[in-house]
């Protein structure tokens, strides 16, 4: 579906001192969609469409450090904390008592997966796409493979290098990410890749949304995660299975953390399963909602 950018509000709420930019569109139940790195609002632009025609209403923020949203200093702004209270605030600024649906992709996941544990009253349903519970990630890096896939989380706690090594050749690493690993060809065009360009030179973004990997390793980051409650709400797992940074094993949480998932694994899809695979997600999605 084609996104029509007329039909969106561009808003903005405040929380500690940080204001957050999202858009809204639609009527009906709150669905909450949450990005990955290095990535913005518009990553969804094929998912707000279809949630709107089904009679959803739709919120999704740019997370902070990101697009439009304020980027705070110091890596303790992007404790999890921070960010799944960031999405309560999302909610509230939304007039809603609870989320029909969190669903979030890559960090966008882990932000979720975090939110389910700590605000279970907010949301109904939770959908990840392409990002493992955090226990399940915490137990893979004990692992070779995932250790190899996962070397960039590890140099991005440098200080300083990292950012230096995006923005070269025009934030040449991004722009393969978001632009070459998608398996369908023109998933993300010129055009789409301009917003992301737009978003990634705006002062200080680069290092905010890199301090997501430095604060998650610190002891409020993944390690605490991994030790957190049960999620006990009905949980929808989307994964793209030529994802070449996260290894497919890791798709499936750990049941007795996650009693209520069920798994959907798209083979001819990449990390970015929702740019290969748009109409199928929105099948999925909107099935698992109603």
């Amino acid at each position: 579906m084609i996104l029509d950018e007329s039909r969106l509000s561009h808003r903005f709420t405040e929380r500690g001192g940080v204001r957050l930019h999202y858009v809204e569109a639609g009527e009906g139940p709150l669905v909450v969609l949450l990005h990955g790195f290095p990535e913005l609002w518009y990553s969804w632009r094929h998912q707000i469409p279809a949630l709107v025609e089904a009679g959803y209403r739709v919120i999704a923020p740019d997370m902070r450090g990101y697009n439009l949203s304020d980027k705070p200093a110091g890596v303790a702004a992007y404790a999890i904390d921070e960010l799944t209270a960031d999405v309560a605030a999302l909610i509230q600024a939304a007039g809603a008592e609870r989320a029909a649906a969190v669903v979030g992709h890559d960090w966008g996941g882990g932000v979720a997966w975090a939110f389910a544990m700590r605000y279970p009253a907010l949301l109904e349903r939770l959908v990840i796409l392409n990002c493992p519970h955090p226990a399940r990630l915490l137990a893979a890096f004990r692992t070779a493979r995932q250790l190899r896939k996962s070397w960039y989380m590890f140099f991005f706690q440098l200080p300083k290098l990292p950012e230096l090594l995006a923005q070269r050749n025009d934030y040449a690493l991004f722009r393969a990410s978001v632009q070459e690993d998608p398996r369908r060809p023109g998933a993300v065009t010129d055009e789409d890749l301009a917003r992301y360009l737009e978003a990634w030179s705006r002062p200080g973004a680069l290092t905010a949304t890199i301090n997501y990997y430095r604060a998650s390793f610190r002891p409020s980051g993944m390690r605490d995660l991994g030790k957190s409650p049960r999620i006990d709400t009905p949980v929808l797992v989307i994964w793209g299975e030529h994802d070449r940074y996260l290894g497919s094993e890791l798709a499936a949480p750990d049941p007795a953390l996650v009693p209520n998932a069920r798994v959907t694994r798209i083979p001819d899809a990449s990390h970015f399963v929702h740019y290969d695979r748009p109409e199928r997600v929105n099948q999925l999605l909107l099935e698992f909602l109603r």
